[in-house]
Parts: structure tokens; sequence; C-alpha cells
């Protein structure tokens, strides 16, 4: 038998096999011999690409990272809103795909897109003039606050069902049951609330740097 002009394996596609199984079952789900039945393949096999099924997730999570714009950060000129730009991207890929957010969660490890995202955001935060300890706490607050908003819904957390809010027992919720029906809203608004909240308050706390004329 003649064998195959192109090899039935690639790394694109055992990542990208593996985040669909991510976003539809959840980390827990993912091995090397479940992925190898979904792709039709042997387990052993996927060892000629990856060598752990950690590596497989650090490559989901590197892909999940490298679709967040980062363009804001070239020659940014306002941090506030280079910040503001970013922070939407990286909700947006985030949320597309919330089962890798704890995986994410531990850090850039190794992961290039990931690592191209910190480098970005401290190199933009200290050429606009905040100090280099700043600039760190800048980029693991944003990550935090991100990540922490597209985790979970809060609106989905409160069932549809009046019955389950005892007005005597929970006085002030009477109208918690409708916030599954406005989840969007909600969870949008606040994750755009408290991000003008946070960049409010590191507003307080810039200075704008003195320049020395040159030739001084």
């Amino acid at each position: 038998m003649a064998r195959p002009r192109k090899p039935l394996l690639s790394r694109a596609g055992i990542v990208a096999a593996a985040l669909a199984l991510v976003d539809t079952e959840g980390l827990a789900a993912v091995s090397t011999r479940r992925l190898a039945a979904e792709l039709g393949v042997s387990g052993p096999s996927l060892y000629n690409h990856f060598r752990t099924k950690d590596e497989i997730l650090d490559a989901v999570a590197d892909t999940v990272v490298g679709e967040v714009d980062l363009s804001m950060f070239e020659g940014c000129a306002d941090w506030r809103a280079a910040l503001t730009a970013w922070a939407r991207s990286y909700r947006a890929a985030l949320t597309a795909h919330p089962n890798i957010v704890p995986f994410l969660a531990q850090g850039p490890g190794r992961r290039p897109a990931g690592l191209r995202m910190a480098d970005a955001v401290f190199g933009a935060m200290v050429e606009a003039g905040w100090p280099v300890a700043d600039a760190t706490l800048i980029g693991a607050m944003m990550r935090y606050f991100v990540a922490g908003s597209a985790l979970g819904s809060f609106a989905r957390g409160f069932v549809g069902d009046p019955a389950a809010y005892d007005p005597s027992a929970y006085p002030h919720l009477g109208q918690a049951h409708l916030l599954p029906g406005h989840q969007q809203r909600v969870d949008e608004g606040a994750f755009e609330m408290g991000l003008t909240a946070l960049l409010d308050g590191l507003a307080v706390r810039f200075v704008t740097p003195t320049r020395v004329p040159e030739g001084d």
C-alpha cells in the first residue's frame, strides 16, 4: 500500500482536537488516549509531536493567548487606552474558551504567545513612564482581573426560580431570578465597570515622568 502523501498527524491538528475537547468537556477530559481516539490514531503516535499531556495543554493555552490583539502596545502613546483595548481583546479570547482559563491562570511558563503578551504589556508600561516594579504589578493585576471575569458568569450563577429566594431569608434578592436572562448585559457591564475602576485608580497613582531637555 502506498504511503499517504500527508502525515496523519500534525501539531496543529492535535492542538485543534484538544482545544475542541477542552471547550466541550473541560480540562479533565483531555488525555493522550482520548485524543488519539478522537483523531483516529494510536496513542503512541501522539508522542512524535508532544511528550506529555501537559505539553499539549501548553500548546492549547498558547493558541488561545495567541488570539489576543497586542497591536495597541506598538508605539503606545496612551497607556490607559492601550490597557483598555488589550483587556477587552484578552477577555474575548478567554470567554471564547473558558475551560482553559484555570490552566492559563498558572502563568505564561515557557509559552511563546504568553511571554510575548507579558513582554508587550510590561514594555509599554515602562515606556509610558511607569516604574519597573509598578509595571510588573499592573501586568499581574490585569491578568487576575481579566481571567477572573472570564472564568464564569455571575448572572448564570442564579437560578431562574423565584421560589428560591425566600424574602424572609433574602430580603434584597426579589429580582435575582431575572439575572440569568440578562447574563451578557450583567457580565459585560461588570467587566467594563471593574476595568474603568481599575484604570481610574491607576491614573491617580501615575505621575508623568519629567523629561530632561536634550543638551541640558
